[in-house]
């Protein structure tokens, strides 16, 4: 069988298994509504716009000054010549929001992962990374040298944590891992637990907190901000395509010789082009607005409250967690697929996960609540899904 014969046969089986994944093209800016072709307007639930910054004024407009005073971008990687000082303006507003003596912009948080990790850890090393990390932890992880030695411990399984840090001794460096909140699951790590094992057994601690910032703790700074260890944590990654703003851009904060080492040996940054300039500019609008009103975090946690509320006297069951992720397990990644779609014809958009996004066996639709939706919006929604779920 020929290469492209082997193709076709492969996403055929996935399009006769239910589990061929279709794209949704939006053509409208993204809010509580937003226009779908083939569906016109539908309420959005599947999106990372936590506190409803992809469509603000302040930070559209932020991004149009950004783009006539610098145009598009430097067309170079960092260290040759594309560095703007709104980079630094950024790294250094980042810096502070989180607690931390320095900041480096990536492209993604996916870079920032890829890139920190394996430029901070070397032969005598050791990795501790949560089973359920996300794959651009995994990835991260897998980048480094092959005599950096890698364990995973359990789902924030505390007593396993402490038995590899126990075995690990022998190591010049333990390198512990985790999300701050996790993706797919929707539940904040136990970061507390987890510092204190790392000052016990003298371990690094990184946190990447992409689904925290601007979503929990009560200023928005994360699941750090949520464990009262601002200022604690060694190295956090994050990302402004969520909650902050919602267009591109990750980064690493830290002390300055991690920050000083990602600028000389991290791959990601030396071999990819600098985080544009009109992104860079609608990212620090972003944070800038957050710390000047953080009421729109008190009014996410209150929506997250009442979808929840909602879900139960309906008679669903999903997930326990406080951030904004509210995953429904259905099981089975084709039953996940028609949900979604089923949802979609009722003008409702969600997202049907599973294998490999997922474990087998644990498909689920996964909410996600953003401070642009109305109460009104909720109420609809959580109808819609008890009429889709009563006619499966």
């Amino acid at each position: 069988m020929d290469f492209y014969s082997n193709l076709r046969n492969k996403l055929q089986a996935m399009k006769d298994g239910g589990t061929y994944k279709e794209y949704q093209y939006l053509t409208t800016p993204m809010s509580n509504k937003s226009d779908i072709e083939k569906y016109d307007e539908v309420i959005v639930l599947c999106s990372n716009n936590y506190i409803g910054l992809c469509n603000n004024k302040e930070v559209i407009q932020a991004g149009h000054e950004a783009l006539d005073k610098y145009g598009a971008g430097a067309a170079s990687v960092r260290f040759i010549c594309g560095t703007y000082d709104i980079h630094r303006q950024l790294e250094k507003e980042t810096a502070e929001f989180m607690h931390t003596e320095s900041c480096l912009t990536y492209m993604s948080c996916w870079n920032a992962n890829t890139g920190v990790i394996p430029a901070i850890v070397f032969e005598g090393d050791c990795i501790i990374s949560d089973a359920l990390n996300h794959a651009s932890i995994i990835d991260g992880c897998r980048l480094t040298s092959r005599k950096v030695e890698r364990f995973v411990y359990k789902h924030s399984d505390m007593e396993d944590l402490e038995r590899l840090l126990k075995e690990g001794e022998r190591f010049n460096t333990r390198l512990v891992i985790t999300d701050g909140v996790f993706s797919m699951e929707g539940d904040i790590a136990k970061l507390d637990e987890i510092y204190k094992l790392c000052k016990k057994y003298k371990a690094i601690l990184l946190v990447d907190d992409s689904h925290g910032m601007g979503v929990v703790g009560a200023t928005g700074r994360g699941a750090i901000e949520y464990h009262n260890l601002l200022g604690k944590v060694d190295i956090i990654t994050g990302t402004y395509g969520k909650a902050l703003g919602g267009s591109a851009g990750g980064f690493v904060a830290a002390k300055k010789e991690v920050i000083d080492m990602c600028i000389q040996a991290s791959r990601t940054s030396l071999f990819t082009n600098s985080l544009p300039p009109v992104v860079a500019a609608m990212s620090l609008k972003a944070i800038q607005l957050l710390k000047r009103d953080n009421s729109i975090i008190e009014s996410l946690h209150k929506k997250v409250k009442y979808l929840r509320q909602r879900l139960h006297e309906e008679g669903f069951e999903p997930l326990e967690g406080e951030s904004a992720i509210v995953p429904i397990i259905v099981g089975d990644t084709a039953k996940a697929i028609r949900i979604a779609k089923a949802m979609l014809e009722k003008k409702v958009y969600v997202t049907g996960f599973g294998f490999p996004v997922v474990p087998e066996g644990t498909a689920r639709i996964r909410i996600q609540v953003s401070d642009a939706l109305s109460y009104e919006d909720i109420d609809y929604s959580v109808k819609a899904f008890k009429e889709v779920f009563d006619n499966l």
